[in-house]
């Protein structure tokens, strides 16, 4: 296995890590790093950093960083933060207006109490169906985030039941996990809107595939699949030949730019993001903000050998 084969793994169980998080939080490298990836600590940084995207011609999705909340004080609180947040995006959304909304915000169901030992599935789903309807009534979407797979088919039934009364409601389905194709023909009917990624979490074999050329391939299949369908594909990816497989889709399916998307991540491939936008294609930026981004931080890392290696060489000039 490559040395980077071996250091993602290590990287990905340093995520869940206190005492891992504690010294590499307090580390001066880390600011740097943490400043492409994520956009600020508050609503202000991000509406910042989404009217700049805005006005770039892309879209936007935002995000309040955070994750497996067992508070329900604190679940509460990640609430009330949503509700501000799109109470603040009001002036954007207003200046932004399209037939497809270009503001949306991401929710994590294990934020808003998903794994509080006591109702956390209908705490997680009143919490979101809150959230939903201040989206509705501000013209915003809503897309729910995976997370590891012992979180997805609770995640997955908390939509299918919100999207009763919020049928635009957006899921991420990973590419890595083996059941995933069939939650894709599932998700493919119309009006749903489905970001597919290759998945960012440290998964068993049984669960997920473990090569990278399985993933692929599974992400190739589940793209099929979306482009076949009725419903809308978010095709979230940096990998050109990924991006030239969707292209090719939508020649044979005949989408339209208004009946698909790209999604990238803020701070990674700026200039294909302006190139895909450029060529006329829509394309959403995923903007991440708030003082809890160690956990998204660390699968970045891990996504990218020259991002562990730039790290570690920062990490060596602190020391």
């Amino acid at each position: 296995m490559a040395f980077s084969g071996l250091l993602r793994p290590a990287v990905l169980a340093a995520s869940r890590s206190p005492r891992v998080e504690r010294a590499i939080t307090r580390m001066p490298a880390t600011k740097k790093m943490v400043d492409r990836f994520v956009a600020g600590e508050t609503e202000r940084d991000a509406v910042a950093a989404s009217s700049a995207l805005l006005g770039s011609g892309r879209f936007v999705s935002i995000d309040y960083l955070g994750e497996d909340t067992t508070d329900l004080d604190h679940a509460r609180g990640t609430v009330a933060h949503y509700l501000r947040l799109l109470s603040a995006l009001a002036d954007l959304r207003a200046a932004n207006e399209s037939p497809v909304p270009r503001l949306e915000v991401s929710l994590k169901l294990s934020a808003l109490g998903q794994r509080l030992p006591q109702n956390g599935y209908a705490i997680a789903r009143e919490h979101a169906y809150e959230i939903c309807t201040a989206a509705k009534a501000a013209g915003i979407w809503v897309t729910v985030d995976a997370e590891d797979h012992t979180t997805t088919e609770s995640t997955l039934a908390i939509v299918r039941e919100l999207r009763l009364d919020f049928p635009w409601l957006g899921t991420a389905l990973q590419a890595y996990l083996k059941r995933t194709e069939e939650d894709c023909r599932t998700f493919a009917g119309p009006g749903a809107r489905i970001r597919l990624c290759k998945g960012a979490y440290r998964e068993p074999a049984a669960v997920a595939y473990q090569s990278r050329s399985a993933v692929d391939e599974s992400y190739l299949r589940c793209l099929r699949i979306l482009m076949e369908g009725k419903g809308y594909p978010m095709v979230a990816t940096h990998d050109p030949a990924l991006i030239g497989a969707a292209l090719g889709h939508v020649r044979e399916s005949g989408r339209k730019s208004g009946d698909f998307e790209f999604q990238m991540l803020h701070g990674i491939r700026d200039a294909e993001q302006r190139r895909l936008v450029g060529a006329g294609h829509s394309l959403r930026v995923y903007v991440p903000y708030g003082d809890q981004w160690y956990g998204y931080f660390m699968r970045r890392l891990a996504e990218r050998p020259a991002n562990i290696a730039f790290f570690l060489r920062s990490f060596g000039r602190d020391r």
